[in-house]
């Protein structure tokens, strides 16, 4: 009988996990795959969150995580870290995901481990190497060193075809996200927190708000002007009310309370675990955010979405019309969130822009591309 394929999957972020949490599910399902996880946890609380949620036990933890750790830090420590775990396991495929350290330097060490290197969410780029940093230059060192790249878009595949990666190396899956994503929303769903769930009841005649913020080129006077025009936009239209889970970051803490904290409409609450977060999206009346993931999120479940950075590696959402690119001074986020919130067919048309991210298929095909190669 034939040994079935080692794969092992590498991640150390909240949002690898959520994104990589399909794709081992569908691993697993296969008799003829032996899935391990292996997690640096480069992230401790809030991959463990996403870990418990979707009952991923990993195979092995290198507990990475120190406070005040620079990039090279996690860098050299992971290095050594996979390098052993490599050694021991001898996987035939490494499987990394997206644009974190951990990818990057997972892929380094199995490439002189000479293992190949499946890359999920592969070809994303914004054309600066210094936006988003350090995660553009991750994902196209990881590129480089990929054997299967598991396009989300025909953007992407574009992408890596251009940077001279071989077409029959380049699968468009769909995101995985989606899979996450549609597996985690619940209509009747109960939030835990009572203040959340109070201000939700109000319902009808208010509108929320969703914000989140944490992009490093963000900190300091740009998040301090999105903040400034979020608060003047909730002088200006008195049925609005924020959410905000704030960033543990102490730099982003201590702008977000400078400037929203004393405003009786806005609520800023710690950091969410993934499932409630998904299903306060699900309630929102549009989102703004810096973050990479809510723009293929939001999409499926037609909530406009306003994107706080002056660039974006997922331009197919902005095509699409579900995301807007506002950047970060006061005056561009102000007007943007007032047209949208004083005209009714520009949000609809936001609204009802259909997402470009997948179908909640993309694991099964990632891993029925993995089984034939």
């Amino acid at each position: 009988m034939k040994n079935p394929k080692k794969v092992m999957v590498v991640f150390g972020t909240r949002p690898e996990a959520i994104k990589m949490a399909p794709v081992i599910r569908a691993l697993r399902q296969k008799s003829s795959i032996l899935c391990q996880v292996t997690v640096t946890a480069q992230h401790r609380e809030m991959l463990d969150q996403v870990l418990k949620l979707f009952k991923i036990v990993p195979d092995f933890d290198l507990n990475l995580m120190k406070q005040g750790q620079t990039l090279t830090d996690i860098t050299t420590r992971a290095l050594c870290g996979l390098r052993e775990v490599f050694q021991r396991e001898l996987p035939d495929l490494v499987l990394v995901h997206g644009d974190t350290t951990t990818t990057f330097v997972a892929a380094l060490a199995a490439f002189y481990a000479q293992i190949p290197v499946g890359h999920v969410e592969a070809g994303l780029r914004t054309g600066n190497k210094y936006s988003p940093f350090p995660e553009e230059m991750n994902r196209k060192l990881s590129s480089v060193l990929a054997d299967l790249h598991f396009a989300p878009t025909e953007t992407a595949k574009r992408n890596l075809l251009l940077e001279g990666v071989e077409p029959e190396k380049i699968f468009v899956t769909g995101n995985t996200v989606i899979d996450a994503l549609l597996a985690t929303l619940q209509p009747e769903y109960s939030f835990l927190d009572p203040h959340i769930q109070t201000i939700l009841k109000q319902g009808g005649a208010s509108r929320m708000i969703l914000v989140t913020t944490h992009r490093r080129e963000n900190l300091g006077e740009p998040m301090r002007q999105i903040y400034q025009a979020l608060h003047s936009i909730l002088e200006l239209f008195p049925d609005t009310y924020v959410i905000f889970p704030v960033h543990k970051n102490p730099k982003v803490r201590k702008v977000v309370t400078e400037v929203l904290g004393s405003h009786p409409r806005v609520n800023l609450v710690e950091p969410m675990d993934y499932e409630p977060f998904v299903n306060l999206m699900a309630r929102s009346h549009l989102i703004m955010t810096d973050s990479g993931g809510i723009q293929e999120e939001a999409p499926s479940l037609g909530i406009p979405v306003l994107v706080v950075r002056d660039t974006t590696e997922r331009p197919e959402a902005v095509v699409a019309g579900t995301v807007s690119i506002v950047g970060t001074e006061y005056d561009s986020v102000f007007m943007e969130l007032k047209r949208l919130l004083s005209d009714q067919s520009a949000y609809q048309k936001m609204a009802m822009a259909s997402n470009p991210y997948g179908d909640g298929c993309a694991a099964d095909r990632i891993t029925e591309i993995i089984l034939g190669n």
